[in-house]
């Protein structure tokens, strides 16, 4: 295992060691409202305290990008930034509902290259280095042989802070649910690009998500031999937000089926800035 995913797991664990024990104690939290639908606990400051400490004892000099505390560390500085969500499904949590996990992923000079996403629940631990392949608990992992997506399990997210694309997710999740097996919406972006990793699912799709919710899970899938893109099928999903995943086959499908019901505000918000010259 490579050094810095080795420290990345260390700070996973110990995340999910506090999860776990408040877990027990639910009606004793503290817990605030970031925005409708959108809840913070006392255990995500936790947590992620925990996660940052453990990082930047092993590697001082490296920036850091979190949920709760945001940015750290000079990125402009550093080849390195740790992008990290101590609890993904947070809403989950604080219902007793057993899905959500810790997620903790590495950019090398821009481009993603350690990955831990922690269950802390059912003690699951998916990894992945660059280059290295994808792992469950030590044994490696490889996205679905399905090819048929009549035959397909799909993941997905509704919209539960930003109402702006509703109407363009509802088109979608309207022509994706009688072409597939089933859909499945969890609750945890993390846990669900992990299970596309592990073959669970055989694809996903969301919007609105930030770079802490999809960053380690994205490489995951990449490490099992999937494809990960924006709804237009580019590299821009950590920037817009909006991510389409699964193994190549089903990967395809997905994105002729949602490209349809693509706005032109959504199209606008896949696209980086238009780099002026100087």
């Amino acid at each position: 295992m490579h050094p810095m995913l080795t420290i990345a797991v260390k700070a996973a664990r110990r995340a999910g060691s506090i999860i776990n024990r408040a877990s027990q104690n639910l009606e004793r939290l503290t817990v605030t409202r970031k925005a409708h639908s959108d809840f913070v606990s006392e255990v995500d400051g936790a947590a992620e305290e925990a996660i940052i400490k453990t990082l930047l004892d092993a590697y001082p000099d490296h920036s850091i990008l979190a949920e709760e505390s945001g940015n750290s560390g000079d990125a402009s500085k550093s080849e390195y930034q740790w992008i990290i969500d101590p609890l993904d499904g947070t809403t989950n949590f604080l219902h007793g509902f057993p899905k959500y996990g810790v997620s903790i992923a590495l950019l090398h000079r821009g481009v993603l290259s350690q990955a831990v996403v922690y269950d802390p629940v059912k003690d699951e631990l998916f990894t992945a280095s660059r280059g290295g392949g994808a792992f469950l608990n030590d044994h490696r992992i490889r996205v679905s042989k399905r090819t048929q997506l009549g035959e397909s399990l799909i993941g997905t997210g509704f919209p539960f802070r930003d109402f702006t694309h509703m109407e363009a997710y509802l088109a979608m999740f309207k022509d994706v649910i009688p072409r597939t097996a089933g859909i499945r919406r969890p609750g945890s972006a993390a846990l669900d690009l992990a299970y596309v990793a592990a073959g669970r699912y055989d694809g996903f799709w969301e919007m609105g998500l930030a770079p802490w919710d999809m960053a380690a899970g994205c490489l995951l899938i990449l490490e099992a031999g999937g494809m990960v893109s924006d709804l237009e099928g580019n590299e821009h999903f950590l920037k817009s937000g909006q991510v389409v995943a699964g193994n190549p086959k089903i990967f395809v499908q997905l994105l002729q089926i949602i490209a349809p019901h693509l706005t032109e505000q959504l199209i606008a918000e896949n696209r980086p800035p238009a780099r002026h010259a100087k």
